[in-house]
């Protein structure tokens, strides 16, 4: 007798998860040949809060493993002690984890354990500098080697996987579902982002927006990169600068010791991402060391820079919206300066296209579930449209 449906159990834990399944979960709800669980981490417990609500997600298991001043082992340690006897009481026919945090690694690892299928969305990306991004490339090329199904974002991604010796047919060029969920909720016209500026920020026709956080770049880059923010705002009287603050401790000593009370700069709470949607929206420029904004702000045609030495989102830069910037004070100030006083170097940057998705990655993930398990053919792969890329100068 064939298995009338399907148990699909999705692992997540930190905001940008949250982000981006939601549409897949969405696309879950809608099968009747799927039954969709989920396990929630909340390895971002105070920022991920708000999104379960905004998208309507109850997850059937929460975790909770958020302790003070956690490290990486004490975190995958709780993940896994955790998770593994639900996968034994829920017996899912595959396990779904996204992206390269931990709460993704101890998710795949749950499953290799369990010998439960397990599906990769966001699969592929590399940098080939394990240390950068820390943990995160390392995580992802693990659970690449665990994984049954890898939902590549773009053929580059598929590409990496492919010269790992993965075979063709397990894997799918899908998009990103961060394209998916920014598409359905930039729709929607909330006004939130007012709630936190004030009018003259609101106003500003040179809005910048910053985002940073990343784990290899706490210490003397953050610095640099908050140094040269108080230098820009003090040679650019115009402009407004807007910084949404991470809540780990290590990242908000160094922002608020160096950027407090600087004017014209803006240290926020980490924004609902509606509010967050609206920045990127109202922004002439974003910096930025966030994975997800790379693909975000060019659905906005955006300039962006990456304060980085190495970038796993190549595509980007390939479209000559994105730069990678390293992690020089003095090259931030330059690169801003130049696309706020050149307006030609400005148009250079404005990215004639998105090639990290169009919009349907949820249903390409579902529909190959779907054909793992018999009940659908293959879906056709994401492409890119035909448009030559170019580099910025």
């Amino acid at each position: 007798m064939k298995k009338q449906s399907f148990k699909i159990l999705t692992v997540f834990g930190t905001r940008p998860e949250v982000i981006k399944l939601f549409p897949v979960l969405e696309a879950l709800s809608h099968e009747a040949d799927l039954k969709s669980k989920t396990v929630c981490t909340a390895q971002h417990r105070e920022m991920i809060d708000d999104l379960l609500t905004l998208f309507a997600i109850q997850p059937d298991h929460d975790l909770n493993i958020i302790q003070p001043k956690q490290t990486l082992s004490e975190m995958s340690r709780r993940v896994l002690k955790l998770l593994s006897p639900i996968l034994v009481q829920e017996k899912p026919d595959m396990v779904l984890v996204q992206g390269d945090t931990t709460s993704a690694l101890m998710g795949a690892l749950s499953a290799f354990y369990q010998k439960i299928p397990l599906g990769h969305i966001e699969a592929g990306l590399r940098s080939f500098n394990k240390m950068h991004p820390f943990p995160e490339e390392a995580n992802r090329t693990m659970i690449s080697a665990m994984a049954d199904l890898h939902f590549a974002p773009t053929a580059v991604n598929a590409q990496n996987l492919g010269d790992a010796g993965i075979l063709p047919e397990q894997i799918i060029i899908t998009g990103n579902t961060v394209i998916d969920a920014l598409k359905i909720i930039a729709g929607r016209s909330t006004g939130r982002l007012a709630t936190y500026l004030p009018l003259q920020a609101l106003l500003s026709k040179k809005l910048i927006l910053v985002t940073a956080h990343r784990r290899e770049n706490w210490g003397a880059p953050l610095e640099n990169l908050c140094r040269g923010i108080r230098e820009l705002v003090e040679c650019h009287e115009d402009i407004e600068i807007v910084y949404p603050v991470h809540l780990n401790p290590r990242v908000r000593d160094t922002v608020f010791k160096l950027l407090d009370q600087v004017p014209r700069v803006h240290l926020l709470p980490p924004l609902p991402y509606e509010a967050c949607i609206e920045a990127m929206q109202k922004a002439t420029l974003i910096i930025t060391d966030s994975g997800g904004i790379q693909e975000e702000a060019l659905t906005f045609a955006k300039p962006t820079l990456v304060f980085r030495e190495v970038t796993e989102r190549k595509e980007g830069v390939a479209s000559g919206g994105v730069k990678l910037l390293g992690l020089s004070r003095k090259k931030l100030v330059e690169e801003v300066s130049r696309l706020l006083t050149d307006p030609k170097a400005y148009a250079r940057m404005k990215a004639p296209f998105n090639p990290y998705g169009d919009g349907k990655a949820a249903e390409r993930i579902v529909q190959m579930l779907l054909s793992y398990f018999g009940k659908r053919g293959r879906p056709e792969a994401f492409q890119l449209p035909d448009v030559r890329y170019r580099r910025a100068s």
